[in-house]
């Protein structure tokens, strides 16, 4: 990020190549997810077991969801859990989200749409009532600032545009190139999320004037993570909900991840080495996961 823009961490620092992995979600009906996040988004499952699966693109072994069952989950209220707000797909290009947008038509998918100025958004609700994100985002070169914060909105969607980028060409499932791009949690306190996620764990913050909200990133991104309060006096999530169970930062290396943990752990919160990895929990329960850049597949 160049110096003048964001607000850099007093401490630790996550590297610039920091990026995101998988998000681990409980659901109460495997096989129900399935069918969603197959039907519905265009994921093809990579593995799966009794009570899991593993979902991702087709044309790669990259997974970007994974599922757990459990029978008895509760679904999300309507106003929300502590816990996550939604986790966000990002498509490798504008024409790609053209084509998902039309096949949601298609299908008669409701879907909420929103202009980001930065990034162009489809928001959904699982059969859990977990949100999901899926959105492209503009060329870094058309982002502006004002002064040291990225400018971001939320306006109405283009729709009619965006159809005309996928060229009449049909949505044939998430493309080769779909990652996790960010994900966003409902919090209750904005500057207790702030001592965690920027204080301690190294993330920049880049937009801290957006109402109710603060949204911080690694090497100049728009945002990894959205923190907000609108569901404020809602429970945490808890083991017995539908929830994400764990997101994952990737960093380049080991001495990476152990460094991050270090500073959280010195800021007073828990940590918990596995393997390679390091498990942090959040003020509101929420499991993050550290992983190194090269690790074995099998986690």
């Amino acid at each position: 990020m160049a110096a003048e823009h964001g607000i850099r961490p007093g401490g630790y620092r996550l590297p610039e190549s920091t990026r995101l992995g998988r998000v681990r979600l409980q659901v109460a009906d495997l096989d129900r997810s399935i069918s969603f996040y197959g039907k519905v988004l265009g994921m093809r499952v990579i593995s799966r077991a009794e009570d899991s699966a593993s979902l991702g693109p087709h044309g790669e072994n990259r997974e970007i969801v994974h599922l757990r069952h459990l029978r008895t989950a509760r679904p999300v209220p309507r106003r929300g859990l502590l816990g996550l707000y939604h986790f966000a797909i990002l498509l490798p290009d504008r024409a790609s989200l053209g084509r998902f947008v039309a096949h949601l038509g298609e299908i008669g998918a409701y879907a909420g749409m929103s202009d980001h100025f930065v990034s162009e958004a489809v928001y959904l609700t699982d059969p859990d009532g977990l949100g999901i994100e899926v959105y492209a985002d503009r060329p870094r070169g058309a982002w502006r600032y004002d002064e040291r914060q990225l400018y971001m909105t939320t306006d109405s969607l283009d729709v009619e545009d965006l159809l005309k980028e996928a060229r009449g060409e049909r949505w044939t499932g998430m493309p080769a190139g779909t990652v996790l791009g960010h994900v966003h949690l409902y919090v209750d306190d904005i500057d207790q999320a702030a001592a965690f996620y920027h204080d301690a764990l190294g993330f920049d913050k880049v937009v801290w004037s957006y109402p109710g909200a603060l949204f911080m990133s690694a090497g100049g991104y728009h945002h990894h993570l959205g923190t907000n309060t609108w569901a404020r006096g809602a429970p945490p999530a808890t083991d017995a909900d539908a929830r994400l169970l764990e997101w994952e930062i990737v960093v380049p290396t080991s001495e990476d991840a152990e460094s991050a943990a270090r500073s959280v752990k010195a800021a007073g919160y828990p940590v918990k080495q596995d393997g390679s990895d390091w498990i942090l929990t959040d003020p509101w329960g929420t499991g993050l996961r550290l992983v190194p850049e090269h690790q074995p597949e099998s986690r």
